[in-house]
This record gives structure tokens, C-alpha cells and sequence, in this order.
């Protein structure tokens, strides 16, 4: 008889715990599955941000942390880093000389004091695992502890402003406490830090970043509608809810995404120049030209039910992306016609016209585009046909609001709604 050897239990997957952690969270639970979770023993504890290959909202984790939790600080740390998107703390502008311990406490305490959450977060009366320091884990909470002075439901800012405050009380009496680095005996804030790891907050570039707070602001009206659906928002406060009502219907920077598209589709072009010395082998094999041009196509939806002032906005978009870059237009009905196909310049202006007014089927542009070899496709359209076959690169839809609030189809690809 073998001797069997023990079993390695698997890591602690949140993905697979996360619905049942927020089964009475409607919202929550509709958000959560638009971010991403990934498991790393990179961070103590948990944090968020924007993955900078694919533009997505990231929770990151500690499966050994997480997993030592009981299910309500399960619950609470997953909510506190859905806030931090919520309030706007990932995406805002960081600090000139970045983000110190005091914005941290700041941001955690805009967060924490929401009654939704403070009593499924590690506090004096409910601590959290033991720490690396032989302390137990503490939330920074308004009312408790350090904070004792300071009310809930305030903004990051304006808590910022009473811990520096604070700060600058116990430095006039002499305290040698830094708040804005590691804690100590002295510290105003005592041993309090951050729960989680805010590394990284309001430090994407600026194309990504409004690609990111589109993403978001889409994940965040999905979730509101799951909240409306189910007519229960779980334990988002009044205040909140409006703050998240208010925050779907801001305007957006449509030629930040544009060129952030065309940017992304971008690839190299290596040519054999003669002119050019090789550096590797000088002399004995020609020099490369790089050239870096974006292949992008356009194509234009001009179906009958397409109006001429849905046209018009598209054409207006297209002289904004074509201030940055030259693209290929391709009018599209239920086919491609290929003598209307055009190359726009880059800084030309062209007014719009109809060419087309029959029927919908985006299968015709999907296949012009992915013979023809293109490094990004953008349809602009009413969005009123059948899913179309899949791209060969990467595809954006364009379409007024109304109709990307209410597709013929669903689709994971970029829909920007416009005008």
C-alpha cells in the first residue's frame, strides 16, 4: 500500500466567493463583475487601480490575508475598494509630490465612515488579524480612535485638510510625529494607517485615464440599473447613490478616447533603407526606417435607418480624429461599396454626405476591414443590426446615447456613446 501524500489546498479564489459575499448587495454585486480580481503576494492586504495593458479596473488581493478574514471583513474590504472607485479616488490627480500616509488616511476615512460598511471593517471592538507590528488590524474610522473628533460622510478632501490640521496642532507643541510618513509613538494619527494599498492612485497616463473613467462611469450606470431593477441599493446611502447619479451622466472627452484608440492601433513598419547604417552590421546589411502609422478604418453606417443628423455627428467626430491621424472611411449599408471607400487625410476638412440607404449588416465592414489588414476598426452607427462576426483587431463602436443605452446587440467591445 502507497503511502498517499498530502493534499496542497488551492489558493483563496475571491472570484469564486465574491457573489455570495454580496448576494444582499445588488449594486455591489453588479459592480464587482465589471473589475477584474487578481491574487498576488505583492501587497500585505488588497488594493485597486487600472491595469495598464488593458485600460480595466483591477482589484488586487492577498489570498493568505483574505482568506483569514471572517466573512463580514471579507465583505468590507471588497466594498472599501469598490469606494475608492466610486469616489473617484483611483482616477483623480494625484499630489504634485505624490501620495503620502495622511492621503491615505484621508481617502480611507470618506470611506469608512458610510454605514454601510463600518461595521464590516476590523475596529477596536471587531479587530482583524494580527499584523507584522503584533497589533491587530484597525480601520482608519471617523469617531474612533485618533479620529475620535471627526464626524462620518465628509469628502477625502476635506478631511485631508483637518489631519494636516491635526498635524500641525502636534507639531506646535513640540511632537516629533510625522504624519506623512511611517507611524509612530508620537504620530497625531498613533498607529493608524490605510487598510489596503493605494500605490499607483491618479498616476495613469491621460488617455488611458479617460478611457478608464468611461469604463468605469459604464460599469457604474450598469449597477444602478441592477440596483433600480431589483428596487433595493443594499447598503449605498442616500448620498452616495446620488453622488454615483450624478457621476453617469458627466461629459466626456471624445477625442482623449479617439486618440487614445488610434494611438493604441499604432504598430511599427520596419523597411530596409540602404541610406541607413545598420548598427548591429555596419556596412554588411542596410539600416531600418521605422515608421509608426496607425491603419485605422471608419466605417460609416448609411443605412435608411441612419437619419442625416445622426450622420452629420459622425462626421463632425471624424474632423476632430482627423486633426491627429489619417484614416480610412468605408461607407457600409448591407455591403461595402468599395468606389465610395476613401482615405482622409490627416488635417483635411470634408463635409458629410449620404452614399448608401439600404439595410444593416455589419458582417460587410467586418470583413472589408479584416482582408484588408487594418490595426483598429471604429463603426459608427445606430447599432440597430446582429452582432457581426468577429475582428481580426481591435473594434470600437460610436453611437448617440439613446441607442448605446439600448443596443439590438450586446457586445464586450468599446461602445461610446456621442452628441
Amino acid at each position: 500500500m502507497t503511502e498517499s501524500k498530502p493534499l496542497t489546498p488551492e489558493p483563496f479564489n475571491l472570484g469564486l466567493h465574491t457573489a455570495r459575499l454580496l448576494i444582499d448587495e445588488p449594486f455591489f454585486a453588479a459592480f464587482s463583475s465589471r473589475i477584474d480580481k487578481v491574487a498576488t503576494t505583492q501587497i500585505p492586504t488588497a488594493a485597486i487601480g487600472v491595469n495598464p495593458s488593458t485600460g480595466h479596473f483591477t482589484m488586487y488581493y492577498n489570498p493568505e490575508f483574505v482568506a483569514s478574514l471572517p466573512d463580514h471583513h471579507k465583505r468590507g474590504i471588497i466594498k472599501h475598494e469598490f469606494y475608492h472607485l466610486i469616489f473617484d479616488h483611483v482616477t483623480s490627480r494625484a499630489p504634485a509630490d505624490g501620495i503620502k500616509r495622511i492621503h491615505n488616511i484621508a481617502m480611507d476615512l470618506s470611506i469608512n465612515g458610510n454605514e454601510g460598511i463600518r461595521t464590516e471593517l476590523p475596529r477596536e471592538e471587531d479587530p482583524g488579524p494580527m499584523m507584522a507590528s503584533g497589533k491587530p488590524m484597525l480601520a482608519c474610522m471617523p469617531g474612533e480612535g485618533p479620529f475620535k473628533d471627526l464626524p462620518a460622510g465628509m469628502s477625502y478632501e476635506w478631511y485631508l485638510e483637518r489631519l494636516k490640521e491635526m498635524a500641525d496642532e502636534d507639531e506646535s507643541e513640540g511632537k516629533p510625529g510625522d504624519p506623512n510618513g511611517k507611524p509612530g509613538g508620537d504620530d497625531p494619527f498613533g498607529e493608524m494607517d490605510s487598510l489596503d494599498s493605494h500605490e499607483g492612485f491618479g498616476e495613469a497616463s491621460g488617455t488611458l485615464n479617460e478611457i478608464a473613467k468611461e469604463r468605469l462611469k459604464e460599469g457604474l450606470k450598469k449597477a444602478a440599473q441592477a440596483a433600480k431593477k431589483s428596487g433595493n441599493w443594499g447598503s449605498i446611502s442616500a448620498a452616495t447613490r446620488k453622488k454615483i447619479m450624478d457621476s453617469i451622466v458627466t461629459t466626456v472627452d471624445w477625442r482623449a478616447i479617439l486618440r487614445g484608440f488610434v494611438q493604441k492601433s499604432q504598430r511599427a513598419n520596419k523597411r530596409s533603407n540602404p541610406r541607413r547604417v545598420n548598427r548591429r552590421f555596419r556596412y554588411i546589411h542596410p539600416g531600418k526606417t521605422v515608421r509608426r502609422q496607425a491603419r485605422v478604418a471608419i466605417s460609416i453606417d448609411q443605412s435608411g435607418s441612419v437619419s442625416d443628423r445622426m450622420l452629420a455627428t459622425f462626421f463632425a467626430e471624424l474632423e476632430n480624429l482627423a486633426d491627429i491621424a489619417e484614416f480610412t472611411v468605408i461607407p457600409f449599408d448591407t455591403s461595402v461599396d468599395e468606389k465610395e471607400v476613401y482615405v482622409w487625410k490627416k488635417g483635411q476638412k470634408r463635409s458629410w454626405e449620404r452614399v448608401l440607404c439600404g439595410g444593416t449588416c455589419f458582417n460587410a465592414p467586418t470583413d472589408y476591414v479584416n482582408k484588408e489588414g487594418f490595426d483598429g476598426h471604429i463603426v459608427l452607427t445606430d447599432m440597430e443590426a446582429p452582432k457581426p462576426r468577429a475582428s481580426k483587431c481591435q473594434r470600437m463602436w460610436m453611437t448617440t446615447k439613446a441607442h448605446a443605452e439600448r443596443p439590438y446587440f450586446q457586445t464586450n467591445e468599446r461602445v461610446v456613446p456621442i452628441g
